[in-house]
């Protein structure tokens, strides 16, 4: 444990969302998977105070079109954060390596070009059993993480 300067200002992220509109993009792929990460996040956001009717779910066809519908909840202003969730899964040709990267590119501008927070919640596994292991199983819900993620930083933001 190190030594705390109370002297020393300090803007840290609080886990409330009461207020916070909240937009989760969800891609439709790999359903039986992203359908677990949604309820973990949605669930997740309402036991931090959100209200249901804050909090807005836009099903996309697949995590290749998460980065710009993101983009346009984004840009519409009516958002405090948003949480991109989806699932690839490798299959046997290099298609996995260009959704993922293009996928984990684009949400990633997305938060710098509109200064929005945007939870990453899109699962890249080798296989089903990881896909399932993090979409609530052994290795947790990606989808809570990405929502507490957002959720962080977006009280971070509003003391900037």
């Amino acid at each position: 444990m190190g030594f705390v300067d109370t002297s020393v200002k300090r803007i840290e992220g609080v886990l409330n969302a009461r207020g916070l509109k909240v937009g989760l993009v969800v891609s439709r792929f790999n359903d039986f998977i992203t359908g677990r990460l949604l309820d973990g996040a949605l669930d997740c956001l309402v036991r931090h105070g959100a209200e249901r009717a804050d909090l807005t779910v836009i099903k996309v066809p697949g995590a290749f079109e998460l980065p710009l519908v993101c983009d346009r909840a984004a840009q519409s202003g009516k958002y405090a954060g948003l949480v991109a969730l989806g699932a690839v899964i490798r299959g046997a040709t290099p298609h996995f390596d260009y959704v993922c990267a293009e996928c984990a590119k684009g949400i990633a501008q997305v938060a710098l070009k509109h200064s929005i927070p945007v939870g990453f919640g899109l699962l890249t596994c080798d296989n089903l059993e990881q896909a399932v292991e993090r979409a609530g199983s052994k290795a947790g819900n990606k989808g809570v993480e990405a929502a507490l993620a957002m959720l962080e930083t977006a009280r971070v933001l509003e003391q900037l």
